[in-house]
């Protein structure tokens, strides 16, 4: 345990040696020095490993330490709950086809959390035949087959994000997320701080956003 504390500790510092420096914007952008997400912790996992393999999974230093610090946050104010990310950028930025965004490592997307018929917190199934979840479609009550939206798990992880985001001096500049099953995220527990706190779409983008939500972090960029 001591020489793996070590050899973690060595991989750490070496990993942010270099800090990201980000150009531009989300939609016309760049990226230098990207960090890979981890493939999975100890209450999330990534939607692919096509897909990481690909090269998608990369952001902002900033953004990576935001990522990991929300997810053990979540551990403790929401410890049943799992999750899951998608897509995010490659590792030098630049133009992220489908995406028109990703370009600068201060996106990611997150796959929407869900519950089973048990009310049990699981994974929305991501592969190549749903298109790694991106063709999805929930209906208007947010059920799609066996699961319905956990929009418990999916207002704290937002909350999460944006006071991690706080204290490394840094915001969250906005949420995408289907204006139409908004409101049940107010209905939470949660609803008063995102109502304060966090800038929500508010019309319907070119996909939808109901089978994962896009969050862009608000870095400064050269």
């Amino acid at each position: 345990m001591k020489y793996f504390f070590i050899f973690s500790t060595l991989f750490t510092s070496y990993a942010f040696a270099n800090e990201s420096v980000c150009y531009g914007t989300t939609s016309n952008g760049r990226l230098e020095n990207g960090i890979e997400l981890p493939s999975k912790g100890n209450n999330y996992e990534g939607y692919s490993t096509i897909g990481r393999l690909a090269g998608r999974t990369y952001v902002h230093s900033v953004v990576y330490k935001i990522f990991l610090n929300a997810y053990a946050s979540l551990e403790k104010s929401e410890p049943l709950k799992v999750f899951k990310y998608a897509e995010t950028g490659f590792k030098q930025g630049g133009r992220f086809k489908p995406h028109k965004t990703h370009q600068n490592g201060l996106s990611i997307d997150f796959i929407t959390p869900v519950v089973n018929k048990k009310g049990q917190s699981v994974h929305l199934p991501t592969n190549p035949f749903n298109k790694f979840g991106y063709n999805i479609e929930f209906d208007k009550s947010g059920h799609y087959k066996e699961y319905k939206i956990d929009y418990i798990a999916l207002a704290a992880h937002i909350v999460a994000l944006h006071k991690e985001s706080k204290k490394l001096g840094f915001e969250l500049w906005r949420v995408i997320f289907d204006p139409k099953l908004q409101p049940e995220l107010f209905k939470t527990k949660y609803g008063e701080y995102l109502k304060s706190h966090i800038q929500f779409s508010k019309k319907r983008s070119w996909v939808r956003h109901d089978e994962h939500y896009h969050v862009d972090f608000l870095v400064p960029c050269k």
